[in-house]
């Protein structure tokens, strides 16, 4: 699944190839749903709207027109590519934004766990209402981590990934960042000291950073709107190494799953 890094490189791209300040002409869905039904309304209420900006909200895309906010989330495997010619469909393309300029930008989604739908606002998303704190934004602090961190018996790895705390920080870059941090991704939260709270916010800056400036790590078919891969991958010191030996120490790289999703660590670097 796209995390915070690939989501920002699709919305980077996305204004690189001239969305915003597209006028919609049409909106044609090729499909009756993805993760939810696609609303007929869209198709009318679009009509000679603006695009006025396209935001980031944790793994959420947001395509901001003069009266209206649309909700993007690529769920698995979704993306969004430009086509200035007629339109060549391939297998599951499921929507089509039809600009007045030509363009046409195409959500093509395999698996269909995508998110499209149509709001008033942000504030009245029930996707977004609950969403925790951007982890590149100022809000987010040691200070912050710890305290929220007290009596929480989860495991670290699934503390920072609850999207109810921080967002947009899933399973490549959470074993990356605590690897980093020389945590143990099944230690209780609670265990977290002040001091490691400080060097965790620190690494997680510090990968989703990088990642962004990488293009993302494309694990499987990740692309951008410009069909760019990512190259972060390359840079990963845990993630899919299980049995490599560490980069660091020699030792074996370790995995199982955690709440459902496979974690990485080094069990002698990380504590």
């Amino acid at each position: 699944m796209p995390e915070l890094p690939e989501v920002e490189n699709v919305k980077l791209s996305l204004e690189k190839i001239g969305t915003v300040g597209q006028v919609f002409e049409k909106v044609e869905f090729r499909r009756a749903n993805l993760r939810t039904p696609l609303k007929k309304e869209l198709t009318r209420k679009l009509l000679g709207q603006t695009v006025r900006k396209v935001e980031r909200r944790a793994k959420f895309l947001l395509f901001e027109t003069d009266d209206f906010v649309i909700i993007n989330h690529l769920g698995m495997t979704g993306s969004w590519r430009p086509v200035t010619r007629a339109a060549d469909f391939e297998k599951h393309d499921h929507v089509v934004f039809h600009f007045t300029s030509g363009l046409k930008l195409i959500y093509n989604d395999p698996r269909r766990f995508g998110l499209l739908e149509m709001i008033k606002s942000t504030g009245t998303s029930p996707w977004l209402k609950n969403l925790g704190v951007e982890p590149l934004a100022p809000a987010f602090t040691g200070e912050a981590l710890f305290a929220a961190s007290r009596k929480i018996k989860a495991p670290l790895k699934s503390f920072i990934m609850d999207q109810k705390r921080v967002v947009g920080v899933g399973n490549i870059y959470a074993s990356e960042a605590l690897f980093r941090a020389r945590l143990k991704p099944t230690r209780p939260a609670a265990k977290l000291t002040r001091v490691e709270a400080d060097r965790l916010v620190e690494c997680i800056r510090t990968i989703l950073t990088a990642a962004i400036g990488a293009g993302g790590s494309t694990i499987r078919d990740y692309r951008n709107s410009e069909g760019e891969e990512g190259s972060f991958q390359a840079h990963h010191l845990v993630y899919d190494r299980a049995g490599k030996p560490c980069v660091q120490c020699g030792a074996p790289v370790k995995s199982k799953f955690l709440a459902g999703r496979n974690t990485y660590w080094c069990a002698k670097c990380q504590r």
